[in-house]
Formats: C-alpha cells, sequence, structure tokens
C-alpha cells in the first residue's frame, strides 16, 4: 500500500474534479427544462442529438472499471482478455438493427423504460416487474464497481496510506456526484462526457507513446510478456488450447446483453432520433480501438515489472511511468469514468424503480412532480447502496456479482429484443423462461465458484449467460406452443405495427 500522498498529483486530480463538479451543476441550465419531468430529468427530454449521443454512451459503457479491469484481465490471461473487443464490435451491428426500433416505440408511447415497453407489448405487470427487476439487481453491482476504480486510484495518490483515506475521498466524491445529479438528472453526465472523453483519449494516446519508447518498443513489451506467461504456466499472448470457444462465447452472449442495461438503455432513448442512435452505431467502435489499446496496458505493465498486481496494475503502471502532475491528470480521467457512468446507470435503474415498481405497487395516482421526485430520491439511495458495499463488503462480493449481473440481465432478451419483432411469445412462457434463466444461470455460476464459463461435454467452455438464454428460450417457447394449442386469449398490445416502422422517417 502506498504510503506517501502525492500532492501534486492530488492537486491536478482536484483542480479537474471541481471542474467537473461545476460543469455537472450547470448542466441544469443546458437544453433548459422541467426538471420535475421525469422524461426531462431521467431522459434529457429525448433531445440529444449525434454527437451529444456519441459522448454520452461512450462515457457510459467505457467506464472507470473498463480502463481498471481489461488490462488487470490482460495482465493476468493474456489473450482470454481482449474478448471484449470482439463484443465491442459486435454490439454495434446489432444496435444498428435494434435500438432505433425500440426508441421508436418508447417515443411513440411515452415509455422510458424496458420495464415499460413489456407492459405495453404483453400487457404483464409481472413480466414488467421481473425485467425491471433484474435491470436494478444488474445495475448496483455495477456501479460498485465503478467505486472500485476511483478507490485504487486514491489509493495510487497516497491516501491509502493516511487512515481511512481512500475511503474518505470516494465517499466525499461521491457525495458531490449525488447532488449535482440529483439537481440535474441526465444532462449532468452527458455533459461531463465531454470531459472525461477527451481526458481519456488523451491518457490512452500519451500512455502508448511514451510507456513503450521507456520500455524498448512493442516488440520488447510482448517479448516481456510472452516470457512471463510462459514461466507461469497459463495464459499467453495468443489463446491457448480450449480457449477459443469460452473466448467467442463471452464476446456474442456479452454483445447480446450490453444494451439491455437500464444505463444502454437510457442513453440510447435520451437521443433526439433513430438516425441518431443508427449514425452512433456506425461511429461508437472508435472506443474499441482506445479499449484495445487500453487493454494493451496490461502487457505493458508486465514489461515494466510494476509493484501491483489486480485492479492496481493500471494506476501503479500510470505512476511509475509518468511525471506526477501528468499522473495526476490520468487518475482524473479514470476517476471520471466511474462518475459519468455511475450517475447514468443509477439514473437508470431510478427510472425503472419509479415507473414499474413503485407507480404500479406503491401509488398509482402518482403527478408527474411526485414520480420525478421518487426518481430523485431512489438515484441518491441507489448510489450509496453501492458505496456502503464497497466501503464494507469484500471487493469480490462486487466482482462476483457483476459477473452474475451479465448472466441476468441477457434473460430479459427474449421479452425484449425479440419482442421488438414478433408478438409471438407469450407474456406466461417468457416468464417461465426468465425464472428458469434466472435460476439456472445463477446456480451454474455458482457452482463455477462464481465464474462466467461452464464445461459443457463434447463443447468445451461456454459463457453461462447463453447457456441460461437457451434454456429461458426453450421454455418460452413450449409455454407459448401450449398455450396456442389450447387457443387460450392472448393479452391486448399496446403497439401497433407501424410503431415499429423505420424511426428515422418518423423521427
Amino acid at each position: 500500500m502506498n504510503e506517501t500522498v502525492h500532492w501534486t498529483a492530488w492537486a491536478v486530480f482536484a483542480t479537474f474534479f471541481a471542474l467537473v463538479t461545476v460543469l455537472g451543476f450547470l448542466a441544469a441550465r443546458w437544453k433548459r427544462a422541467d426538471l420535475d419531468q421525469l422524461h426531462e430529468w431521467g431522459l434529457g427530454g429525448r433531445r440529444f442529438g449525434t454527437l451529444v449521443t456519441w459522448f454520452l454512451l461512450g462515457g457510459d459503457l467505457y467506464t472507470a472499471y473498463t480502463v481498471i479491469a481489461v488490462p488487470a484481465l490482460v495482465y493476468g490471461a493474456g489473450a482470454m482478455g481482449f474478448f471484449a473487443m470482439p463484443y465491442t464490435i459486435i454490439a454495434y451491428p446489432f444496435v444498428f438493427a435494434v435500438m432505433p426500433r425500440l426508441w421508436n416505440v418508447c417515443r411513440q408511447h411515452g415509455w422510458l423504460t424496458l420495464g415499460d415497453f413489456a407492459q405495453g407489448r404483453y400487457d404483464s405487470h409481472w413480466l414488467a416487474l421481473a425485467v425491471a427487476a433484474t435491470g436494478v439487481l444488474a445495475t448496483m453491482p455495477y456501479i460498485a464497481l465503478q467505486l472500485v476504480g476511483m478507490q485504487v486510484v486514491f489509493e495510487a495518490m497516497g491516501f491509502g496510506g493516511v487512515r481511512q483515506g481512500a475511503e474518505i475521498a470516494l465517499i466525499a466524491a461521491f457525495v458531490v456526484l449525488a447532488v449535482y445529479t440529483y439537481a440535474s438528472g441526465l444532462r449532468a453526465p452527458a455533459l461531463i462526457a465531454f470531459v472525461k472523453d477527451a481526458m481519456i483519449y488523451i491518457f490512452v494516446i500519451a500512455a502508448i507513446i511514451v510507456i513503450p519508447i521507456k520500455l524498448g518498443g512493442y516488440g520488447a513489451i510482448f517479448e516481456a510478456a510472452d516470457q512471463s506467461f510462459t514461466a507461469r504456466g497459463r495464459g499467453g499472448i495468443l489463446l491457448q488450447a480450449g480457449q477459443a470457444m469460452p473466448f467467442a462465447t463471452l464476446a456474442l452472449g456479452s454483445a447480446f446483453a450490453l444494451f439491455l442495461y437500464p444505463h444502454a438503455v437510457t442513453g440510447t432513448l435520451a437521443a433526439s432520433s433513430g438516425n441518431a442512435i443508427r449514425r452512433n452505431a456506425i461511429i461508437l467502435p472508435a472506443y474499441s480501438v482506445a479499449l484495445g489499446l487500453i487493454a494493451l496496458l496490461g502487457y505493458m505493465a508486465i514489461a515494466a515489472h510494476v509493484p501491483a498486481k489486480g485492479t492496481a496494475v493500471v494506476p501503479a503502471l500510470i505512476g511509475q511511468s509518468f511525471p506526477e502532475w501528468f499522473a495526476g491528470f490520468c487518475y482524473a480521467a479514470i476517476a471520471l469514468g466511474a462518475l459519468v457512468p455511475a450517475a447514468i446507470m443509477s439514473i437508470g435503474a431510478a427510472n425503472l424503480v419509479t415507473r414499474n415498481i413503485w407507480r404500479p405497487y406503491v401509488n398509482r395516482a402518482m403527478t408527474p412532480k411526485q414520480e420525478s421526485t421518487v426518481a430523485k430520491v431512489t438515484s441518491l439511495v441507489v448510489k450509496f447502496g453501492a458505496l456502503v458495499f464497497v466501503v464494507f463488503l469484500p471487493l469480490h462480493y462486487a466482482i462476483d456479482l457483476q459477473l452474475l449481473g451479465g448472466i441476468w440481465i441477457l434473460q430479459v432478451f427474449p421479452a425484449i429484443v425479440l419482442g421488438l419483432f414478433t408478438r409471438w411469445f407469450r407474456a406466461g412462457g417468457l416468464l417461465a423462461g426468465w425464472a428458469l434463466g434466472m435460476a439456472f444461470g445463477t446456480t451454474l455460476s455458482w457452482i463455477e465458484g462464481v465464474k462466467p464459463v461452464y464445461p459443457l461435454p463434447g463443447i468445451g467452455a461456454v459463457y453461462i449467460g447463453l447457456i441460461a438464454l437457451a434454456a429461458n428460450l426453450a421454455l418460452a417457447a413450449l409455454v407459448t406452443t401450449i398455450a396456442n394449442a389450447r387457443g387460450m386469449a392472448r393479452a391486448q398490445d399496446a403497439t401497433i405495427s407501424s410503431d415499429y416502422e423505420d424511426a428515422a422517417v418518423l423521427s
């Protein structure tokens, strides 16, 4: 643990943190509107064009834990850690084909969440509740992991050497985040995302130029990494025998799951048009290039022999490779990479709780202002719940639950993604499939020690989320087929075919 407080790095960090705090509060005046309306507070009034949506989704999806965890995984497992590259590439054609349809139907009916869509499409409050609960459940550990990213940054600046210093700094940062998110809603992270993304790109460009020069070039870095993995007897700079199947299925399953998370849905539905979403599906892969470069930091850390491991690898590499003032800049970039997605995640979860849990089960007669107030308070509860998680519980709980979160969120795929294209599935079948997928996926992961893959005979290790999804779909299809054969009446569908037709025209 670092025993010295790096005051120069801290001063630079504090300067940029103060800047984004001011921006967070000023965001309430940006695209000024009545923030007592939930669609204004929680979706920015659906008025974010292509550029703002690009920064918002980039800031939303590429988080502090991405910058910390992906290189740490590459540092520990080698090429297997690069599965994040193809999955972000696979995700964007999915976005291009699917998300404009979701945006259009939600815009037509004033829906703000996936739970709203499930309720309207299938006329089932139980299915809507299942979708909402899954989203909130999967989001909480995701927010906690953003805090982990901030915590290791504070420790790298020396606060781990002061009694409870990292925790105190973390609490202070999150109190500020909570206040300006409460005041400005989605506009705050949208505005801050411009600063965050610019800083991340500066940090990455500097890292891929300066660090390799100091280490003798990329050839020396790959050679050192290869020698390290050979000495360990596991991992490697190329995929090893038996890793192709888990690599491919993790990439595919993660791509399907990514835009089902509440924060990704919130960022998408905040767009001003279906065309804005399509354009972003085309240009967002630019972030995947940055992600690949970030992943290489894991190999650089091996070559640099950093005195750290796990999530501390990247902060240690930064502190070892750059002057203290620029290290403070990089630490600020990583911290902002936590604040932006954490804010959007808490807003996405708050929207779900308000629209699909509080309104139908607690107060059906809520006024728009009451709805907005419930969402604002819920966003605070969610943030501080994640904060308590990180401060008082072992770190591995958050990591384990986040791995489960990917498996869980994938189980709403049939109801949402397939539901955008077909009404063949019945609500009862989808609910039964969801319950089986949740239980089966959780059980398999628990059997494997809360790991994301499970060995299937004759196939190899496969992403558990896809295994559970297959069981989910099979049961949903079986129940639907039986109901159809018995001639059971269908529930009312609030949508019509034109709601899904070319969102670009209607927008």
